[in-house]
């Protein structure tokens, strides 16, 4: 493959687990931070950020995008060229819109380009995941859609969850966060045979509500025992705004990734008015959110030059 000296990326937002689907399912949305990466002459390497927090992004050599760069290189044992890399932020940070796997796998598909290419999709999959600890968020990030991921211990499989056309989701992303640590702090070290069996039969009841569009369905079907119960006493306010989005025409309400954003499915019908209802709940116990429907993203990374 021809060798190029500068690739810019779009990478879309996730929202992982779904209610029941913990660790393992995730969504890609139209939402969206890009990356470019430009090969240096010389030197060794820069980071330029903007947008949404930029301040907060390092820019040294810490950079999870460059780390992600730098393991591309090391995985095809060849020397990283100097790079500038330049993000432009478009996706809340530490908000559970998964901001950290758009950087890992814009890392890797930056180096991946600017190298010839010498790696597949699947392959860049495994070393996102690698990365990252677990596949929900770097899956849909890469390669778009509603996907499945299942372990064999040796290799991955990812499955295509078909999202029928009339669901919508809605972002609705307060103005805290939650360390991903702190979310994991809270979960229990084991879990009883009957949530475990609660937690089988509602992921398979969300894939079927997810393929037809029954509201009836979704509206058990996002019910959770394995996380969602735990994680919630850290988002202020969650049992009040999930009861008034329900109220309204909501089929459910989950915490997206390990939080605090939380999304609702709904159909076009009900979204304006789940969107205020969530709004000004919120505002009752003093939360600015930005509320909004977003749409599937297909593609995942997309090359825009």
């Amino acid at each position: 493959m021809p060798v190029v000296s500068c690739v810019i990326l779009s990478i879309p937002a996730t929202s992982a687990n779904l209610g029941p689907g913990f660790d393992c399912i995730g969504v890609a949305l139209t939402l969206y931070s890009k990356f470019k990466f430009t090969r240096l002459e010389s030197g060794n390497f820069s980071i330029t950020v903007k947008g949404l927090e930029a301040k907060r992004v390092k820019t040294d050599s810490s950079n999870l995008s460059y780390q992600a760069f730098i393991k591309l290189y090391k995985h095809i044992q060849q020397k990283p060229p100097p790079v500038n890399i330049e993000i432009t932020l478009g996706i809340p940070l530490a908000r559970g819109l998964g901001s950290s796997a758009t950087a890992i796998v814009g890392g890797l598909v930056g180096a991946n380009e600017l190298a010839g290419k010498p790696l597949n999709q699947f392959q860049l999959m495994e070393l996102a995941i690698a990365i990252e600890g677990h596949p929900d968020n770097v899956v849909p990030a890469l390669i778009g859609g509603c996907r499945l991921a299942v372990t064999s211990q040796t290799s991955w499989t990812i499955c295509d969850v078909p999202w029928h056309k009339s669901i919508i989701p809605i972002v609705a992303i307060p103005d805290f966060e939650i360390s991903t640590e702190d979310a994991r702090k809270v979960l229990p070290t084991q879990v009883s045979r009957a949530d475990t069996i609660f937690n089988t039969a509602h992921l398979g009841l969300l894939l079927r509500g997810l393929a037809t569009g029954r509201g009836d369905w979704l509206k058990t079907a996002l019910q959770d025992k394995l996380h969602q119960p735990y994680r919630k006493q850290l988002i202020t306010g969650y049992d009040t705004v999930n009861s008034a989005a329900i109220d309204v025409g909501a089929y459910g309400m989950v915490i997206s990734g390990a939080g605090p954003t939380l999304l609702a499915l709904t159909d076009m019908e009900h979204s304006a008015d789940i969107v205020a209802a969530i709004t000004a709940t919120w505002q009752q116990y003093g939360i600015i959110a930005s509320v909004q429907p977003l749409s599937i993203d297909q593609q995942g990374v997309k090359i825009i030059s």
